[in-house]
């Protein structure tokens, strides 16, 4: 905490004095101001409108597209969370087992679609995908497809681009607790006679289960906040949680239902969060 405080420029002034003042309450002021008065905030926007009401609760429950928009949402991440762990896995597994440098090298072709925009991406996903799009173009010529494939404005468009931002995210955390098994586990397995398939099923995933619900959590949390990419690839019958909240906000208006909604969603997250927690606290128990 000190070379942090250091680095930060935080050991003199009144900026240090700030730093002291919050370290000796464990950050508790500043929880309290950068998170429980704003939700604080929405939750009472929820509730009032000329009067407390749970108007505005009765109004989600009652009018089907916002549970279909939440359930589309939930889905949508679910698939996307399916498909980066399915492609991140034998991506993190294979970087585990390459030479240092070598697998710093491909890190860099992993990371590097962070330095551009996410609307640039999706962008360049739109003319992928397009009808006349090199992806359309290539199933043709090879035979795989009579036509043109519908691959935009539906959940195909949206599960490609989000799976393809959010990647990352997954390849990252496998390879972070991939590359901290210890060998010499690997190395006795091989010793007893153990299989490939053996040392992977009974030492090698069970080891590196924390990086997949670490991994995981780390792509379906953004995934049901992602906004960009449902809106451009998914066209208005590809509606998420992000496009509902953005409308309710500034184009109806409605802040206590779009503050509802806000609420309703943080709820229905706080299930995987608690299960992710519960994992954690296992273990470090163990």
């Amino acid at each position: 905490m000190v070379a942090l405080r250091q680095s930060l420029g935080l050991d003199r002034g009144w900026p240090g004095a700030l730093w002291d003042f919050l370290a000796e309450r464990d950050w508790t002021l500043l929880l309290l101001v950068l998170f429980v008065y704003p939700l604080s905030g929405i939750v009472n926007r929820s509730v009032y409108k000329n009067g407390y009401t749970l108007d505005a609760y009765r109004q989600i429950v009652g009018v089907p597209v916002y549970v279909q928009v939440i359930a589309r949402t939930f889905r949508t991440a679910a698939l996307v969370t399916l498909l980066c762990l399915a492609l991140g896995y034998p991506l993190a597994y294979r970087l585990a087992t390459l030479r240092p440098r070598t697998a710093r090298l491909v890190m860099i072709v992993v990371v590097l679609p962070f330095f551009t925009s996410v609307i640039v991406r999706t962008y360049a996903w739109m003319v992928l995908l397009g009808r006349t799009g090199l992806v359309n173009q290539s199933l043709t010529a090879l035979g795989l497809a009579p036509g043109p494939l519908p691959l935009l404005y539906n959940q195909a468009g949206v599960l490609v681009g989000m799976t393809y931002v959010l990647l990352p995210y997954m390849v990252l955390t496998l390879y972070s607790v991939m590359r901290g098994i210890d060998g010499a586990l690997i190395r006795a397995a091989y010793g007893l006679g153990a299989s490939r398939l053996q040392v992977f099923r009974r030492i090698f995933l069970p080891l590196s289960l924390p990086g997949v619900i670490a991994g995981s959590m780390l792509v379906f949390i953004p995934a049901v906040g992602e906004f960009v990419i449902p809106s451009l690839l998914g066209g208005p019958n590809q509606l998420m949680i992000g496009r509902v909240l953005w409308d309710e906000f500034f184009g109806n208006h409605d802040w206590p239902v779009a503050s509802a909604v806000a609420v309703a969603f943080l709820l229905l997250l706080v299930g995987p969060i608690a299960i992710y927690q519960y994992y954690n606290v296992r273990q470090l128990e163990a």
